[in-house]
């Protein structure tokens, strides 16, 4: 049975290794892969790890309505495509998103069954000092991330599932467990 699996935390929670675990997993899992319109950064792939498009490409898709969720973050535009969705669910796979709590909202609208499940940081702590030793971001931008992670996490409530990322293997055998029991 095709479910839509969405999986969202804040930058630096583990968002991004739970979903690479559990598709490890689940090989009949489709990866919806995001579009955005930052720079990779270093090891990122365009068509792996997202599709890096144009501001303007990207500003063509909304105004024809191309996107089931989207949101500009951090100065940068994310967004997931409605037809890519459109067209798996139709043939009856099943999706595993990795998108933010903005487009959580948005896609529950189109795809209410969806099946959401937030992941937690151990603490604020934590997080700080796992965005801080990516070396990807500024002193400036981690604060940003991590006043987006106190707001991301007050709605945690609006998902179906909480896992707290404090022990990697631990949070991946939460996550195989709530998508074998829809499965």
């Amino acid at each position: 049975m095709r479910k839509l699996f969405i999986i969202s935390a804040p930058s630096g929670a583990g968002k991004t290794t739970l979903c690479r675990e559990a598709l490890k997993r689940f090989k009949d899992i489709t990866f919806s892969i995001s579009c955005t319109t930052r720079k990779p950064r270093n090891g990122e792939q365009d068509g792996i790890d997202y599709y890096f498009i144009t501001k303007e490409e990207f500003k063509r898709k909304i105004e024809n309505n191309k996107w089931a969720e989207w949101a500009e973050v951090y100065g940068n535009f994310y967004g997931t495509s409605a037809e890519f969705l459109d067209t798996c669910l139709s043939s009856g796979k099943s999706i595993l998103l990795d998108i933010d709590v903005q487009g959580t909202i948005q896609i529950k609208k189109r795809y209410p069954d969806s099946i959401t499940i937030f992941i937690m940081p151990p603490s604020l702590e934590a997080l700080k000092t796992r965005l801080e030793s990516r070396g990807t971001d500024t002193r400036q931008v981690i604060e940003k991330r991590l006043e987006a992670a106190k707001k991301e996490i007050e709605k945690k409530d609006l998902y179906r599932h909480v896992i707290i990322n404090d022990q990697l293997s631990r949070a991946v055998s939460e996550l195989i467990e709530i998508i074998e029991s829809y499965c």
